[in-house]
């Protein structure tokens, strides 16, 4: 079994099985386009929370590049009561490795955090890349504890 990881490492370990057709590829991009569309021509009041969010995350051991993993996804976040809030986004992972083949993914994830006091904020995250062609789909975990000064 392949230890799961977070980041770019859980990227790099799959790098050589992952292999997205060109029909998928189309597909999800068309997706994305769609819902940008909708999401920008609808009336501000008829939807609350939608955001688009590109991320890169870049992996180095030393000084050595291993690549970069780009997310490009469209979301939606909320509150809860008066002190949290959540967040789902996804859409598809672009998988750079140095010296190797770029290969897209679908991503996404989910999220909570709330405010346990005036400077106390407590959050997590569930995150999942998948895999194609018998690739396994893997998935992350982030907790944490903020305070404020």
């Amino acid at each position: 079994m392949v230890p799961q990881y977070s980041g770019l490492s859980r990227y790099i370990d799959y790098a050589n099985i992952l292999r997205v057709s060109p029909f998928f590829k189309f597909v999800m991009i068309k997706t994305t386009l769609a819902i940008a569309a909708v999401a920008a021509l609808a009336p501000a009041g008829a939807i609350a929370g939608p955001y688009a969010n590109v991320e890169a995350n870049s992996g180095f051991s030393g000084s050595n590049y291993a690549g970069t993993a780009t997310d490009l996804h469209l979301g939606y976040e909320g509150s809860i009561g008066e002190s949290g809030s959540w967040y789902a986004q996804g859409g598809a992972g672009i998988i750079s490795i140095d010296d190797g083949p770029t290969e897209t993914v679908p991503t996404g994830k989910v999220g909570i955090g709330v405010n346990a006091s005036e400077n106390l904020n407590l959050y997590g995250e569930v995150s999942f890349a998948g895999g194609v062609d018998g690739a396994d789909t893997s998935y992350g975990t982030k907790v944490g504890v903020k305070y404020s000064f």
